[in-house]
């Protein structure tokens, strides 16, 4: 795998379009929580050697973010103009104590979850969905030390001891670091598990698909044909 190029790669009209991802970001969100599933979809090539996903972070203004420990992130877009998702990663962090009772935070996330193929919260991030009602009967986790809080929302099991739930559209994370286990799973789902573990050599990850509980229909993703955005 040879380095990313500084700028997106755009595919031509012979392949398949990259498969977008929106990374929602917000104030005091935890670092790792969006940028390691964001160079984990970043950096992920298909079969033919193209880029497989498009990634984009995503807030509710086109502002600043200050992120956990200071680090100011300028999102790509704000997220009404997000445009098609396929994937949307809601990351966690002491933020989502707050967004989890924001109105605008809840109905963004329920509207892009909506037409998204898959929903990844990592980390605290599975509170927000909870408060947004995207976790009524599924099995979820999170953090460790937020578990109680967890079981207070709208959910249905919760699974303390796993690192990756897969609900089949709907997946959670555990703690900070889960959140590149289950970048990498969704890789495998819509790629394929070469794709994921090459993925995962590239980025001198240790990784292994060990640890995920799988409670819904496990269909892959294949890249969306080419058309214009």
């Amino acid at each position: 795998m040879t380095d990313r190029p500084t700028s997106p790669a755009v595919t031509d009209a012979m392949h398949p379009t990259p498969m977008r991802v929106a990374v929602l970001i917000f104030d005091d969100v935890e670092v790792l929580d969006f940028a390691g599933p964001f160079e984990v979809f970043g950096v992920s090539r298909s079969p033919s050697g193209d880029f497989a996903f498009e990634v984009v972070t995503v807030a509710l203004e086109h502002r600043i973010v200050v992120a956990r420990n200071g680090l100011q992130v300028l999102p790509h877009l704000a997220a009404e103009n997000a445009g098609q998702v396929d994937v949307l990663v809601v990351p966690g962090g002491q933020g989502t104590r707050r967004e989890m009772h924001n109105p605008a935070m809840l109905d963004i996330v329920r509207h892009l979850s909506a037409s998204a193929n898959l929903t990844l919260s990592v980390c605290t991030g599975a509170l927000v969905l909870g408060a947004a009602g995207l976790l009524r009967g599924l099995g979820a986790t999170t953090h460790y030390g937020a578990m109680e809080e967890l079981r207070a929302l709208d959910c249905g099991e919760i699974l303390p001891t796993a690192r990756v739930v897969d609900n089949g559209r709907v997946l959670t994370s555990a703690g900070i670091s889960a959140g590149l286990d289950a970048a990498l799973h969704i890789v495998a789902r819509a790629v394929g598990p070469e794709a994921a573990a090459e993925t995962a050599r590239y980025m001198q990850y240790d990784w292994s698909p060990s640890g995920i509980v799988r409670r819904g229909p496990q269909a892959p993703m294949g890249a969306r044909p080419n058309r214009s955005r």
